[in-house]
């Protein structure tokens, strides 16, 4: 026998194959319930961090993450500015651009998107060099009145490259003898993008002097200022860093066009794993009832023990260890099928018939931090169910027990 007395014990306990059989099936599908339970919320919180992430990659890599509006500013002050902001570690990238409402017109249809105006070759900004499928970023940024659009707005208005497709700003009128007329031009398609997202419904590029000619700016106007954080959920605390900075300027950022899509996302899988835990919260209650019943039929088994020099202590960790066993047992299990059932997801499903729309696969990303706290949390959950059985074994009184064996 090895020390301490009470693990050696509490272990041989648990891996018992003798004794109640019922109490040995309660515990069976305690680990049981602990493992599916944990296996469905590794799978569901790597899809939905997926997701996640996926929208964060194609949504939020094509718009700013944080504007500021020139507000009368010169464009040297605004390069000041973005020199800057630069310097802030929360901040990837600063570009000066400008953008506006704007219709795009064909023979076949028109569509409304907007118009962003980039005034330095720095694609990287809103990856879109690595979204580009046909046609040529550098003529876009080079030349004068060329446009990149996105792969659905071709379909939908039925060009390609190299075609014509005129732009109207309606917020940029001439006055003609016939009245306000709104400012227009034709572009010619140099690009096409896709990014998979809602964004391609609606967000069209084409170089800062380009757009600004189109919305009959003076050459003094200066532009906004773009800026791309390294992580766009770290929106708070850039804002917060650069506080005395933007306090002085008019600024807008991402939550304001794409923030209630993200809430919702982030609820929906608050709400999906809450679900999920309330199958290992019901397979906990499953070791409360295995160990009270154990305690009941272990009895004197206890008795003796104490009467052979166990403190109730050392009694209350025999089957605490017992309890935490199976969770520890549920927990291993659960977390290792979760993890490979969701690196083959998109295998499992096709294996089942359950296949989604051809060429779209179930996006997953591990997050090391948020599936460790669940396997913690099923681990304190199991141990807490363990106290109430614990403690009951260790107010056993021997004379009681022994007095008629």
């Amino acid at each position: 026998m090895f020390q301490p007395v009470s693990l050696f014990i509490g272990l041989r306990y648990s891996r018992s194959s003798k004794g109640n059989a019922f109490i040995s099936f309660i515990s069976f599908f305690s680990i049981a319930g602990i493992a599916i339970g944990l296996m469905a919320l590794f799978t569901v919180s790597s899809v939905m961090n997926g997701f996640e992430n996926n929208l964060k990659t194609n949504m939020l890599g094509l718009i700013p993450h944080v504007e500021i509006a020139s507000d009368g500013q010169t464009q040297a002050q605004m390069i000041q500015l973005q020199d800057t902001i630069v310097a802030s570690k929360f901040v990837k990238r600063a570009s000066l651009y400008r953008h506006g409402e704007a219709i795009l017109q064909t023979n076949r249809d028109l569509h409304g998107v907007l118009l962003q105006g980039l005034y330095d070759d720095n694609a990287s900004l809103y990856k879109i060099s690595d979204k580009v499928i046909q046609g040529n970023w550098q003529t876009v940024m080079t030349s004068r009145y060329h446009i990149a659009v996105s792969r659905y707005l071709t379909r939908k208005l039925g060009i390609g490259l190299g075609d014509k497709v005129r732009v109207i700003m309606p917020n940029a009128s001439t006055y003609t003898p016939l009245g306000r007329v709104p400012s227009q031009r034709l572009f010619t398609v140099a690009a096409i993008y896709e990014t998979g997202s809602e964004i391609d419904m609606g967000l069209a590029f084409t170089s800062g002097e380009s757009l600004q000619r189109v919305l009959k700016l003076p050459q003094t106007s200066a532009p906004n200022l773009s800026i791309s954080l390294n992580d766009p959920f770290q929106l708070h605390a850039f804002s917060a860093s650069a506080s005395a900075i933007l306090s002085q300027h008019t600024v807008t950022d991402w939550r304001q066009s794409q923030g209630t899509l993200f809430a919702a996302v982030a609820m929906e899988k608050r709400i999906m794993s809450m679900l999920l835990a309330l199958i290992v919260l019901v397979a906990v209650f499953n070791i409360v009832s295995a160990l009270t019943m154990m305690v009941s039929e272990k009895q004197s088994e206890v008795a003796i023990l104490q009467t052979l020099g166990l403190t109730p202590a050392q009694v209350q960790q025999v089957f605490m260890i017992q309890g935490l066993y199976n969770g520890l047992i549920g927990t291993s299990i659960g977390a290792a099928l979760g993890l490979l059932l969701s690196a083959y997801i998109n295998e499992v499903l096709a294996g089942i018939g359950l296949n989604l729309l051809t060429g779209i696969a179930l996006p997953v990303k591990f997050d090391v931090m948020s599936l460790s706290l669940i396997a913690v949390g099923s681990i304190t959950m199991s141990f807490l169910a363990t106290l109430y059985p614990a403690r009951k074994a260790a107010n056993v009184s021997p004379a009681e027990v022994l007095r008629y064996e």
